[in-house]
């Protein structure tokens, strides 16, 4: 027996591994291709929040700034107080034999400190700055060499005591009289200095504060309650607009009413009113070309029917081809009924949508409409002819298009020219003599179209009477639609250069608006 293998006994995991790291890249690559749900933003949120932001911002600013204005309005009182008390206690320090003293009374002095909520302090200091009279811890005043200063009261913040103090103070000229003043040039200074505490400060202004901004928090909801309800009624015309948009019929794609909306919304309704004409516009083309297509294939579906089961019950083979040949012709109108439906579908659609606009050079374009005919104009015993000037014609429109039209109109020409050898079918692409449009023109040999009639043959599946016409009188209608669509002119008259009365012939002559021209045009010219 031999000895065991024991990797067959154990389960090979890197291998494991490798095969289970595609699928997991799978899965990751399957979340990734996932598309991402966008969150739906809503308007009324958003314009919401547009406005309580700056409210909200703009609360706290606003309560800063009455603390501010209500701090400065709670000083103005207690700096005046001030004010009267160092301008009392000034008038009485005086100078007696060189020494400065203070007259104040005992009951003055307690009047001064009388206070039951600040602290009230005064110190008289000297010229040299020598305490006088008063508190002897209170600071001195910045030095001031402006003499303009003497005799006015000045305020200062300061600390004294540990605490935060107004404080009022002078500089007194203790030469009185005007004598002394004219003997010595130098004033002699006293200091007078009053100064409180900020505690009724702080309270007048908390005070004014409370009457401020308490009322400001009842305010607040209110206000964001009155926003609340100006924004639901202010969109409530979308909501009403929703809601006559919800109750209308599936088929109803009449104009939306714009005179029940905001100015606002206006631009949006017109742009959806918009959208329903050409919605409106698409869908009566389908049912037109649906109720156009449904008409039109009955009779040769029905004669294929008839010839298919007039096939079966013969047995002649003679008979049979006959009815298999004239099945064939069936078929063939039936095929070239539909190309013509889907062509005459495309035009009005490209139409509705208004696109596939670009420049096109006319000369080049005919050239190579009349090159895929001659084949046929050869089996028909038909001379076809093209004639073009010597420069190109740039006009702007949709080549695809564009060449339909000049198919339809060779096929009309070709089909009513007579087949013996005598007609002729010319294609023509010129400029008018005034230089600003482009002519295209097919003319022919055959019988002409009668001019009562040249209005109509541009109808959907009209046929003059009395022609041995088996088209399906669709290719005119389709020259139509893709002329309006380039904002072309299509005339229809007699051919001038047929001699013929018999055949007069027709001249269809579809007119351009050229584009301007340019340098690079005018060298290839």
């Amino acid at each position: 027996m031999s000895p065991r293998d024991p990797s067959a006994a154990v389960p090979d995991q890197g291998a494991d591994a490798q095969a289970a790291a595609p699928s997991r890249k799978k899965r990751r690559a399957a979340i990734a291709t996932q598309p991402v749900e966008r969150i739906q933003r809503s308007l009324f949120g958003e314009i919401l929040d547009w406005m309580l932001a700056p409210l909200l911002l703009l609360w706290p600013m606003s309560i800063a700034i009455t603390y501010l204005i209500a701090q400065s309005i709670a000083n103005q009182p207690f700096d005046r107080a001030l004010e009267d008390s160092v301008t009392v206690l000034a008038q009485q320090v005086s100078e007696v034999n060189g020494k400065v003293v203070a007259r104040l009374p005992v009951s003055a002095r307690d009047l001064l400190r009388a206070d039951d909520i600040d602290n009230i302090y005064y110190k008289v200091s000297g010229p040299t700055g020598e305490y006088v009279e008063g508190d002897v811890d209170m600071p001195q005043p910045p030095p001031d060499d402006d003499r303009s200063n003497i005799g006015t009261v000045q305020f200062r913040n300061d600390i004294l005591h540990g605490s935060d103090v107004r404080i009022a103070y002078v500089q007194v000229d203790l030469r009185r009289s005007a004598a002394q003043r004219a003997a010595s040039h130098e004033p002699r200074l006293a200091t007078v200095q009053v100064g409180e505490t900020l505690e009724k400060r702080a309270q007048l202004a908390n005070e004014i504060i409370k009457g401020v901004i308490l009322p400001q928090f009842i305010i607040l909801p209110v206000a964001l309650a009155l926003v609340w309800f100006a924004l639901s009624r202010g969109l409530s015309p979308l909501s009403e607009l929703q809601q006559r948009i919800r109750a209308r019929r599936p088929d109803d794609l009449s104009p939306i009413d714009s005179g029940q909306v905001p100015e606002e919304i206006s631009p949006l309704v017109r742009s959806l009113n918009d959208m329903l004409a050409r919605l409106s516009q698409t869908i009566a083309i389908q049912k037109r070309f649906i109720a156009d297509a449904a008409h039109q294939m009955k009779t040769p579906l029905a004669g294929m029917r008839m010839q298919s089961e007039l096939a079966l019950r013969q047995d002649d083979q003679v008979d049979v081809r006959r009815s298999l040949e004239q099945l064939a012709k069936s078929s063939e109108t039936a095929t070239r009924l539909v190309n013509q439906l889907l062509s005459l579908a495309r035009a009005e659609n490209q139409q509705s949508q208004a696109g596939g606009m670009a420049p096109v050079e006319l000369n080049e374009l005919a050239r190579t409409v009349v090159q895929d005919w001659v084949p046929m104009s050869f089996t028909q015993r038909i001379d076809l002819g093209f004639e073009q000037p010597g420069h190109p014609i740039m006009i702007t429109g949709n080549a695809v298009m564009l060449r339909e039209l000049l198919s339809n109109l060779l096929d009309n020409a070709l089909h009513y020219t007579p087949h013996d050898g005598s007609g002729s079918v010319t294609v023509r692409a010129r400029t008018d003599e005034g230089g600003g449009l482009a002519i295209l023109e097919v003319e022919d040999t055959g019988p002409g179209i009668p001019p009562s009639e040249r209005g109509h043959v541009f109808e959907r599946f009209y046929r003059i009477l009395g022609t041995p016409s088996t088209g399906s009188g669709l290719g005119l209608a389709i020259v139509r639609e893709i002329a309006q669509q380039h904002d072309a002119l299509v005339e229809i008259s007699n051919n001038p250069r047929s001699g013929d009365p018999k055949y007069p012939g027709s001249l269809f002559r579809v007119s351009f608006r050229l584009m301007p021209r340019t340098p690079f045009f005018d060298d290839i010219g």
